[in-house]
């Protein structure tokens, strides 16, 4: 029996885990992208004004953040994650191969979007995605506040993503506009 697990994180989890972990290291998983590809009505929107949170859509290949976990600890912060990741179960648990930035290859456990859920987003265009976001809010805040803590926290892990900074500039825009 492994002593340690490994969790993926490419949004908030970069930047707020929330849970117990040994070891964090850079990471990329491949044949997944960042996207904002799930209408969000629990925690950036609600039902009737939804907002967009990130998932892992297929294809590409996403850097983000990978913790290792000790066994001990992996109970409580398998049941905080789920709690936290599915609350209305738009995610598919997996455990997926990553690429740790020291050369190691881990399993870690992921969570991809579902494409058949009915909050998957799909490929939306730049602008239909800063209308979702621009004045969306849930119960963990204001949707632009997650997209402006992804982009900061990218440039900190050294990736640019000029999607997601022209992103943020259209969405800032719409809502000085008001």
């Amino acid at each position: 029996m492994a002593s340690e697990r490994w969790v993926f994180g490419y949004g908030s989890l970069m930047w707020r885990p929330g849970f117990p972990f040994v070891e964090r290291r850079g990471a990329t998983l491949h044949g997944r992208r960042r996207a904002f590809c799930i209408y969000s009505v629990h925690h950036r929107g609600t039902y009737e004004r939804p907002g967009l949170v990130l998932g892992l859509a297929p294809g590409g290949a996403c850097r983000g953040a990978a913790y290792r976990v000790d066994e001990a600890d992996w109970p409580e912060v398998y049941a905080y994650l789920l709690e936290r990741e599915q609350p209305t179960e738009t995610y598919i648990e997996a455990r997926r191969h990553v690429r740790l930035d020291d050369g190691r290859r881990e399993e870690a456990l992921c969570f991809l979007s579902d494409v058949r859920h009915p909050q998957w987003a799909g490929a939306l265009s730049l602008d239909r995605q800063a209308e979702l976001i621009a004045g969306a809010a849930g119960l963990s805040g204001r949707n632009v506040e997650y997209l402006r803590d992804l982009v900061e926290h990218l440039r900190e892990m050294r990736v640019r993503d000029g999607a997601m900074e022209r992103l943020l500039a259209m969405v800032e825009a719409r809502e000085l506009a008001g």
